[in-house]
């Protein structure tokens, strides 16, 4: 017999090798209806998994958040069965994991897939959840495992197993479909019907590009049709909101992937933004006690040794050689921070020191997951270095808290934070990475931030706490980070005198709050749908004559309200007014004064939005005044 502990601190006695389904069927007819699996000591099981120990079991139904793993990994297996059904049994079978809102499968074939396909394999998808096949699962021993998918032809599989350390392996089966999976699946394929192939892309097996490009197809898959529904129309929302196609569209940044590969330049209105973002930060970094800093571009591979950059990361950097001295350009802005810190002799009175700078960094990323302004090979980091007493640790990261909460609140952004902790790829013993962990957990408690625990994803010389803001179509982005680190200071050897007159070592604070500025305007281009709030727009007002006979008036009106520091775009061309006013509305300038004989006459002016809406008779006056108002707040919505 095993003891079976309920989520309402119930417990009961069964035979071992009871399942979650006798379980659940035990307890009521509804219950067992509503399962899909089972949390079983922490780890997810299908429902007909047998128990062999004394557990805490909770029922999972669809509406609990581990649902969707459960489903959406049932999914991609169905969805590899319909392309081997479709394909032929020489379909090469890679990985299918879940992701985040959905799952995707890689296959090795000869045969091309398209968008147009994907059509065909859900149909094939939905006659495998109509013959509601059983999914069974068994354990075999691994060697037992790689007999079979060699001789079903399955190179994939054969090679994930050589890396399980393991003795025994479990596989899936339903109807004629095998594979290798760790599980936990539905019972049966008929579980589950609200899903959606999603496109189709290129991705090399084990995303190294010197290995073979495979073929992934994304899906999705929701208990209820109207979170499908829901989830489709928000992804339909984005493809209009994609900042690649509405950045080049408003004359925000381009690339060229011949001479500069996956390094953006800004062009006259992308660098407007970019400058507001900057002067923003500059105006925070200010107020709560940072220095601004410039270090070099590149220097010498001799400091990227001694920073451990050349261990752990030399793989995602540029060198370059002069004079016989080899030179790395900068993946990070710490080591330069590190040695103007060590360029003088430092109190304890002086501490904690604070250096901020927007430096510049270059980032070897392969060519298959560069995208747009989200992941590019030359960026600028808002980075910033603290270097404080270990006493100092908890109030400076909860400053750093407060900077990145007073930031992000100005555009609107709510955010979570996590905790990442040691990796395996570390610096350091473990008792300095636990004493750096618990000073970060105090710091997040005491500020009363809710927070999840990121086991191992931990930078290599420190843990960290990053933040994922949530934008305005309820997607998650990564931007900043706290990096707690004992290393560094080791590495460098750097002091402080402490009271004693003695030499202590100091604490460093890695620290970046937009994180890249550049991934952060394509999240705000993404987030506005490129209709940014007033002090944000590249052009604050358009004014537009509606002949020639009206241009010198307009631009008298356009050097007034520049001559105020409002962004002014003067449309002095020969187009019709409709022209210009349709361009404006295009390029989302917040709003458009048409100048005609009545404004030149009366010196009042109608002020048109960019959403269509029209104020009239509003003196020049107090359109400045409402502009300045806007800007000052960092008002999110139009006055007018």
């Amino acid at each position: 017999m095993i003891k079976i502990v309920l989520p309402d601190g119930s417990e009961k006695e069964y035979k071992k090798g009871i399942t979650a389904a006798e379980i659940a069927k035990g307890i009521s007819e509804g219950l067992y209806r509503q399962s899909v699996g089972a949390l079983v000591n922490g780890e997810l099981y299908d429902l007909t998994r047998p128990i062999e120990v004394d557990a805490t079991v909770k029922l999972i139904t669809d509406k609990d958040p581990e649902a969707p793993v459960i489903f959406r990994h049932t999914m991609a297996h169905i969805m590899a069965q319909a392309v081997m059904r479709i394909y032929g049994k020489d379909v090469k079978l890679a990985i299918g994991p879940v992701i985040e809102n959905g799952f995707y499968y890689d296959f090795d074939m000869e045969e091309k897939i398209s968008e147009e396909d994907l059509e065909k394999i859900e149909a094939e998808m939905k006659k495998i959840i109509k013959e509601d096949l059983k999914i069974e699962r068994f354990e075999i021993s691994k060697e037992e495992a790689k007999k079979m998918f060699e001789e079903m032809n399955q190179p994939y599989k054969v090679e994930l197993l050589e890396d399980i350390e393991d003795d025994t392996v479990t596989y899936y089966k339903q109807g004629e479909f095998i594979d290798l999976c760790r599980g936990p699946h539905l019972p049966s394929t008929g579980k589950i019907k609200q899903f959606k192939l999603l496109s189709v892309s290129g991705a090399y097996w084990r995303g190294d590009e010197r290995n073979k490009m495979l073929q992934r197809i994304y899906g999705t898959a929701f208990a209820k049709k109207a979170q499908l529904d829901e989830y489709l129309k928000m992804l339909e929302e984005a493809k209009k909101r994609d900042h690649r196609k509405l950045g080049p569209k408003l004359e925000l940044f381009m690339f060229d992937s011949e001479l500069a590969p996956a390094m953006p330049f800004f062009l006259p209105r992308g660098a407007k933004v970019i400058n507001q973002l900057i002067e923003f930060s500059r105006e925070l970094h200010k107020k709560y006690g940072y220095e601004e800093i410039l270090t070099p571009l590149m220097m010498n591979v001799k400091l990227w040794h001694q920073s451990g950059h050349w261990d752990h990361y030399k793989e995602n950097m540029y060198f370059t050689e002069k004079d016989e001295m080899e030179y790395a350009i900068k993946p990070m802005n710490c080591p330069g921070h590190i040695l103007i810190y060590k360029s003088k002799v430092v109190s304890y009175r002086d501490l904690p020191i604070r250096y901020s700078e927007f430096g510049k960094v270059h980032r070897y990323e392969r060519s298959g997951v560069v995208h747009g302004l989200f992941r590019v090979r030359a960026f600028t980091q808002d980075d910033a270095h603290i270097f404080c007493t270990k006493d100092q640790i908890e109030e400076e990261v909860i400053k750093v808290m407060d900077f990145t909460n007073e930031l992000y609140n100005a555009f609107g952004f709510e955010y979570e934070a996590n905790l990442s902790t040691m990796p395996e790829d570390h610096m350091g013993d473990e008792k300095t990475w636990e004493i750096a962990t618990n000073a970060l957990k105090a710091a997040l408690e005491k500020s009363g931030i809710n927070y999840n625990i990121n086991e191992g994803d931990g930078a290599f010389y420190g843990p960290k706490i990053d933040f994922q803001i949530r934008d305005s179509l309820g997607r998650k982005w990564q931007c900043a980070t706290i990096q707690l680190d004992f290393q560094m200071p080791e590495r460098f050897d750097i002091h402080y005198v402490d009271h004693n007159n003695e030499l202590q070592r100091p604490v460093m604070i890695h620290r970046a709050i937009y994180g890249s500025i550049e991934r952060f305007f394509g999240i705000l281009i993404e987030n506005f749908a490129g209709a940014f709030p007033t002090w944000l727009a590249p052009e604050q007002v358009a004014v537009i004559p509606v002949s020639d006979k009206y241009v010198e008036f307009s631009k008298e009106i356009a050097a007034k309200l520049d001559k105020e520091g409002i962004r002014v775009k003067l449309d002095d061309s020969n187009a019709t007014v409709g022209y210009k006013i349709r361009n404006a509305q295009l390029l989302k300038i917040p709003y458009m004064i048409v100048i005609g004989e009545k404004e030149v006459e009366s010196n009042k002016f109608n002020v048109r939005t960019r959403e269509g809406n029209t104020v009239e008779d509003i003196s020049l006056e107090d359109i400045i005044k409402t502009i300045h108002e806007e800007v000052k707040n960092r008002s999110l919505k139009l006055s007018y």
